[in-house]
């Protein structure tokens, strides 16, 4: 099953799902981030991350317009920014459906930088816990790759 991740700049929240889902999923999914505005790496998500093992120090971000004029396809959109944001996101022609998650931008926190990592080890594990959730739901449907239907 091929999701793809979509936030601001691809440069905290999206990056946080995709490396989550890839590893979690155990190679039942492919997991790919963009940005609707592609900006840079956010240090503090890299540094939350590493606590948790993993390494996002040389991930790129990238561009969801990119993707789209490539004729990218993807079972699952999930766009994990604020909905007005998440509207201007194309729409993929295979996709089978898309959700919306929506995740406070650590690139807006502000406070100390122990505050500011604070409240994104806080999103982190906000959004670890959404995948993991989404990972149980998706086990209990009998196709497998298929996406369940929403109630």
């Amino acid at each position: 099953m091929r999701i793809l991740f979509v936030c601001v700049h691809n440069s905290a929240r999206s990056q946080m799902a995709e490396a989550f889902l890839n590893r979690l999923g155990a190679g039942a999914y492919q997991a790919e981030s963009a940005g609707l505005e592609p900006g840079q790496l956010n240090p503090m998500v890299v540094k939350v991350m590493a606590e948790e093992g993993y390494d996002l120090s040389g991930n790129a971000v990238k561009d969801v317009f990119d993707f789209f004029r490539e004729g990218r396809a993807y079972d699952l959109v999930i766009k994990v920014c604020d909905q007005s944001i998440g509207q201007r996101c194309p729409i993929f022609p295979a996709q089978k459906m898309t959700l919306n998650w929506d995740f406070p931008d650590p690139s807006a926190f502000t406070g100390s930088e122990e505050e500011k990592l604070e409240k994104t080890r806080a999103v982190r594990d906000a959004i670890k816990q959404r995948i993991e959730e989404m990972l149980r739901v998706f086990s209990l449907n009998p196709q497998s790759g298929e996406v369940p239907k929403q109630t």
